[in-house]
């Protein structure tokens, strides 16, 4: 019993996957060698909207309506219940980040010569350790999830 115990509390951590990093070993499917033709490096923008659904402001206004309700007596403490209730949801609102945001990526584009005279062109984040010109020797790593760009040395 002790042992299914731990299985079923353990099992939700081996499933979990975590992502890959550059310094992790991973199987690469296939390795082509190349030159880089052209580089380019490129900005893209994404535009976030607030993931912000209200609950902030529902929330203000409960606990304002809680402090409203400890003054006064009679229509009194119902007015300062109100009067509580909509400055906590005032307040909640404009502490949100309501609104949209800019993500920017920054991304490298890279035409590729390959040993075979095939061109090959890849899209890949900038990584600020591998900056890359024209006429680089580059090596192409196909995974089963996509493709990676790294210099080679001579």
């Amino acid at each position: 019993m002790k042992k299914w115990l731990l299985f079923v509390l353990l099992f939700p951590l081996v499933l979990q996957a975590a992502p890959y990093q550059r310094n992790q070993a991973r199987p690469v499917n296939q390795v082509v060698f190349g030159q880089l033709e052209t580089v380019r490096y490129i900005t893209q923008q994404e535009v976030v909207n607030s993931s912000h659904n209200g609950w902030e402001t529902l929330l203000g206004a409960v606990v304002g309506g809680l402090i409203g309700n400890q003054f006064g007596g009679g229509h009194g403490r119902e007015v300062a219940t109100a009067v509580g209730a909509m400055a906590g949801a005032g307040v909640a609102y404009r502490q949100q980040d309501i609104g949209q945001t800019i993500r920017q990526y920054k991304l490298v584009e890279l035409l590729i010569k390959t040993e075979e005279g095939k061109l090959v062109d890849v899209i890949q984040d900038v990584d600020p350790d591998m900056l890359f010109q024209s006429g680089d020797n580059v090596r192409i790593l196909y995974f089963d999830d996509g493709v990676r760009v790294d210099r080679t040395y001579p």
